[in-house]
């Protein structure tokens, strides 16, 4: 068993807001795809009661598609920009 006590303590001692402010910073698209699918679950559940003769499994089904659809998107935005940033847009030694 190894003793390794170069741990360091400073991720424990960092507030939530910190945190979520660094790791935004990190990956900016994280919270983007929170934030789109936060919105349009609750724009589903504001259209639920006007969905007419549509099913509540068919509403929900549209529903997860569409919350998880841009969740796949901003994730797939969010690589393309990682990548760039790493690979294009280093300055050159």
């Amino acid at each position: 068993m190894s003793t390794d006590t170069d741990v360091s303590l400073s991720s424990y001692d960092e507030g939530q807001g910190s945190k979520l402010v660094r790791k935004a910073k990190e990956a900016p698209f994280v919270p983007i795809g929170m934030a789109g699918f936060a919105a349009i679950v609750a724009y589903g559940l504001y259209k639920l009661k006007s969905r007419g003769n549509t099913k509540m499994s068919v509403h929900l089904i549209h529903m997860r598609v569409a919350a998880q659809g841009f969740v796949v998107g901003a994730m797939t935005l969010g690589m393309g920009y990682s990548m760039y940033k790493e690979f294009w847009a280093k300055p050159k030694p």
